[in-house]
């Protein structure tokens, strides 16, 4: 075969290579778009992480027999766990539009001068993670999320981010989101839960492989201690204003 010919195949193998990838980029970007628009007003089916606990729980490593999980919207749920959630996990959620370049720094340079390397995840980067992704770290799950941040503060109202996160959010082996957590460990709907209480399942939030809202240890009880005061002291404040 003469170098003219195999150049030629070469530069045709090249081009449908690109093809392919621009096929597959856009229909990514078509799916994106699809799947965010039109969850914007609709309860979703399940999440990622939740078909995921049916094989391996994210909290256990377990299998889940059965999954606890009711979607409840957010005139269901206490004022004072959207509060409690905010202020614990994301005190410039209303402020930032999915990412919280403040935190990202202060990580950066908390690391820099030999501290642990912390996260600075929003409350909307957890939300795109547990309901389209996958637990772990990595650059392919990171761009991923990045990718599904923009479109849900593009498409979503702050309150619709919350209503969903609240919803499908983990907070015990296999129990995800308010309404069965609050039903699970204090017997009453989430409607129902008292300050205490959502700043108990507020501390167990970012960690329920370890933390438990049943039976809280010395970490959990002092934590929980902390968001009740913080719920005190921004009542009022623009980090809880509208929620």
């Amino acid at each position: 075969m003469s170098r003219r010919r195999r150049g030629g195949r070469v530069r045709r193998a090249i081009r449908w290579t690109l093809l392919a990838l621009l096929i597959s980029a856009t229909g990514f970007v078509g799916a994106t778009a699809l799947a965010v628009r039109y969850l914007r007003d609709r309860p979703p089916p399940t999440s990622a992480f939740m078909l995921r606990a049916r094989r391996a729980d994210p909290a256990t490593g377990l299998a889940c027999p059965g999954l606890e999980w009711q979607w409840v919207d957010r005139a269901q749920i206490a004022d004072s766990l959207p509060r409690a959630v905010v202020l614990a996990e994301d005190q410039r959620f209303l402020l930032h539009r999915g990412f919280d370049m403040r935190q990202i720094r202060k990580a950066v340079e908390d690391a820099g001068s030999g501290e642990r390397l912390r996260g600075a995840s929003t409350i909307t980067q957890q939300l795109a993670k547990n309901l389209f992704l996958w637990p772990g770290g990595g650059f392919l799950r990171k761009g991923l999320e990045a990718w599904l941040v923009l479109w849900i503060e593009r498409s979503w109202s702050k309150g619709r981010i919350l209503e969903v996160y609240l919803n499908v959010a983990q907070f015990g082996p296999c129990v995800f989101g308010a309404e069965a957590a609050s039903r699970r460990y204090f017997e009453r709907p989430a409607a129902e839960l008292e300050p205490d209480q959502a700043a108990l399942l507020a501390t167990v939030l970012p960690n329920p492989a370890r933390l438990r809202a049943w039976n809280p240890g010395p970490y959990a009880q002092e934590r929980r201690a902390e968001i009740l005061e913080l719920m005190e002291t921004h009542r009022h404040s623009r980090h809880v204003r509208g929620l």
